[in-house]
C-alpha cells in the first residue's frame, strides 16, 4: 500500500522521520512517498485531502475534517514556544496597535497570539524572512517560529513576548501545542493505527541513534549551526513527540476551547487517534 506523506523542510521533521525515509525501519505493508512542503503549504493542502498523512499546524485540524491526530509525531513546546520580536522592547498596548509579521493565518503561533493579545493588524510571510524584516523595519514586530527562536539575536532584535510561557501560566502547566500529523480517518482504524506505531518507532530510533539522525537533519539546517539545531530538535522532539498522552491531547482540546470561546474557530472538535 502507497501513502504519501507531507513533512516541511525542518530539522525537527527531518529527524522524526528518519528511521522511516531512510529504511532503518521495515514498514508495515507500506510504500512511502514522502513530500516536502513549507508548513503552510501542507496546511492548504491539507484541507483539499490532497495527501494520506500530513504534518500541519494544530490550528489548521479546524479546517481539516477528513483527518485524524496521530498520537505520534506532535510538536509541542515544554513551557516554550513562539516569541515575539521587535527592534526595541514595546509594551503589550503598543503591540496590540503594530504590525506583526506572521508566518501563516493557520499557523498554531498566529492564533496563540491572537488569545494573547487579541485581533492585531498582519502580514504574511515566510518565516525564515521574519527576523529580517523586523531588522529591517518592513514590520514592527515579527511572530517567531521553528529554530529562529533560537537565533533571532544574531539578526540584532529583541523579544518582546514569549506566547509559549503564557500559554504554560494559562493552562496550568499543559505543553504548547503547534503541530501534529495528520491521517486520512478514510484509511481505517487498522491503517491509522500500524502508521501511528510506526511513526512513534521512527522517533524512538532518532532519539537513540541520534548522531547519525542529527547528520540527516542537518539536511534542513539552512545554514544554521550543528549546535543549534541540536538544541532545537531536542526541544520539540521530546517525550509528548513519542507519544503525546494525556497532557497532549488535554493541551490541543484546551486550545480549541479557547479559540472558539473567543470567536477565533468554527465548533469544530478534534478527532484524535485512539490511545497506543
Amino acid at each position: 500500500m502507497e501513502i504519501s506523506v507531507g513533512h516541511t523542510p525542518d530539522s525537527d521533521d527531518a529527524f522524526m522521520f528518519y528511521g522511516m525515509f531512510t529504511g532503518k525501519l521495515s514498514p508495515p505493508g507500506f510504500t512511502i512517498n514522502h513530500i516536502i512542503e513549507d508548513i503552510e503549504k501542507l496546511n492548504i493542502k491539507a484541507t483539499t485531502g490532497e495527501l494520506d498523512v500530513t504534518a500541519v499546524s494544530v490550528h489548521a485540524c479546524a479546517y481539516t475534517p477528513g483527518y485524524t491526530i496521530l498520537r505520534s509525531g506532535g510538536s509541542f513546546g515544554i513551557n516554550y514556544g513562539p516569541i515575539v520580536t521587535a527592534r526595541k522592547l514595546i509594551n503589550m498596548e503598543e503591540l496590540k496597535k503594530c504590525k506583526i509579521a506572521i508566518p501563516g493565518k493557520m499557523t498554531s503561533a498566529f492564533l496563540l497570539l491572537q488569545l494573547m493579545i487579541g485581533k492585531f493588524d498582519y502580514v504574511e510571510m515566510q518565516f525564515s524572512d521574519i527576523p529580517k524584516a523586523v531588522k529591517d523595519g518592513k514590520v514592527d514586530a515579527g511572530l517567531i517560529i521553528h529554530e529562529t527562536q533560537l537565533s533571532y539575536e544574531q539578526e540584532e532584535i529583541v523579544k518582546i513576548l514569549d506566547v509559549g510561557k503564557w500559554w504554560d501560566k494559562t493552562t496550568g502547566g499543559l505543553p504548547v501545542p503547534l503541530g501534529v500529523n495528520v491521517i486520512k480517518t478514510s484509511l481505517g482504524e487498522d491503517v491509522i493505527s500500524k502508521f501511528d506505531k510506526h511513526l512513534q518507532e521512527s522517533i524512538e530510533y532518532g532519539r537513540a541513534n541520534m548522531n547519525e539522525a542529527m547528520d540527516y537533519a542537518m539536511r534542513y539546517s539552512r545554514d544554521k549551526p550543528r549546535d543549534l539545531i541540536e538544541k532545537f530538535v531536542k526541544m520539540y522532539v521530546n517525550d509528548v513527540t513519542v507519544n503525546m498522552g494525556n497532557d497532549g491531547e488535554k493541551a490541543i482540546r484546551k486550545f480549541f476551547e479557547m479559540a472558539r470561546e473567543k470567536d477565533l474557530l468554527p465548533e469544530v472538535i478534534p478527532k484524535i487517534a485512539g490511545r497506543q
